[in-house]
């Protein structure tokens, strides 16, 4: 494609400053210099794997930590996913994104520079090798949720174009050093043209974060990350897994446990046994309403980022109210077939299943495995 020959010359990507705002600077990386600062990609420095590649630990010249993602083996389907994730980075500024500091394009060697993120990803805090220490507070768990929500909530009606994730899901929240979350990865986005409402595409995703719509018809919309979010909310505050095994065969989701307990009025049985009952419980109810109006299998019914991002906020009572007497709380029903999971994730042969974290160095700064 074009843009991968503009890439590889450093042209196509716009650094000027936008709309006044100063922009922090990118820049093309050489070879020889993302060798010196990871040790020659030596495996003491790996910090995790995915379909992509190899994601490492790095130091520059000056000090400064990096994380670079390394291509593992060059196709076109990689060339395009690298050329989109550097484009978008280069695009996108804001706090709770995560900066690109540059690439390196030499033969077929495709390297993404980041900052690294010294306390890695939200998976690894709540199911991975961190979760055991309990760092998550309610205090963090709020602010990791309203981070999230600003940046995605970016990305939907403040980027131009408009930017789909595609693949918002737990091990792309990564965490920086005061814990506040940056959204990553961005090999799967989408730029959505003025006026259109959705783009037809290849689904691409994690099992359990996927919109109905999407997963059935490839139908791919800013809703689409809404739903993707609103598992994510179940997630963060229950500390459950987005599918998890009832037995050998049945998968149930998160959102068709949550909601039946919703609608009794039971929030303290959904919040994260790990908080061992230190959470603020209007807050605990109010980012479950919230998940739960996201996961909504209806798209029409789900909520935009913007307005995600009053109610977490909780500005406005009357939002506030008509949240909890939204029509989805008051009957309950059957939002996936027998085995609990939509039949189109079950027979998708293009939909990515989580990986467990091995127990050392397994950083989400990179992708799972694309199944």
């Amino acid at each position: 494609m074009a843009f991968c020959s503009m890439i590889c010359c450093g042209k196509g990507v716009d650094r000027k400053k936008e709309k006044g705002k100063k922009q922090p600077t990118w820049r093309i990386f050489s070879l020889k210099e993302l060798h010196s600062a990871t040790n020659n990609f030596n495996y003491d420095n790996k910090l995790g794997e995915g379909g992509f590649g190899s994601v490492y630990w790095g130091q520059l010249w000056d000090g400064s930590q990096i994380a670079v993602k390394r291509l593992k083996v060059w196709s076109n389907k990689a060339e395009v996913e690298f050329s989109v994730e550097v484009e978008i980075l280069a695009r996108v500024r804001h706090k709770n994104l995560l900066s690109l500091r540059g690439y390196c394009a030499e033969g077929q060697e495709r390297l993404i520079v980041y900052d690294y993120m010294p306390n890695l990803s939200l998976l690894s805090h709540l199911h991975g090798h961190h979760s055991s220490e309990c760092l998550l507070d309610w205090t963090r768990r709020m602010n990791i949720a309203i981070g999230s929500a600003e940046g995605i909530a970016y990305l939907h009606h403040h980027s131009t174009p408009h930017i789909i994730h595609r693949d918002i899901k737990a091990s792309n929240v990564l965490l920086d050093s005061e814990f506040q979350p940056q959204v990553a990865d961005f090999g799967f986005a989408k730029f959505i043209p003025d006026g259109a409402t959705h783009v037809t595409t290849r689904v691409k995703g994690t099992l359990g974060y996927l919109a109905p719509e999407y997963a059935m018809l490839g139908k791919a919309s800013e809703s689409c990350d809404v739903y993707s979010f609103g598992i994510l909310l179940l997630e963060l505050a229950s500390g459950k897994k987005p599918l998890e095994k009832v037995n050998r065969t049945v998968k149930r989701s998160i959102s068709e446990w949550a909601l039946p307990l919703a609608c009794e009025g039971k929030f303290d049985e959904m919040a994260d046994p790990k908080l061992n009952g230190k959470y603020v419980e209007e807050e605990l109810k109010r980012i479950i309403l919230v998940a739960l109006v996201c996961a909504d299998n209806r798209p029409d019914k789900r909520p935009t980022m913007l307005e995600v991002l009053e109610l977490l906020k909780g500005e406005s009572k009357e939002k506030l109210t008509e949240l909890e007497n939204n029509e989805l709380f008051k009957t309950l029903q059957t939002v996936c077939d027998d085995d609990g999971i939509t039949a189109a994730e079950e027979n998708s042969d293009i939909i990515k299943e989580e990986k467990d974290l091995k127990p050392a160095k397994d950083s989400e700064q990179e992708k799972t495995e694309d199944g």
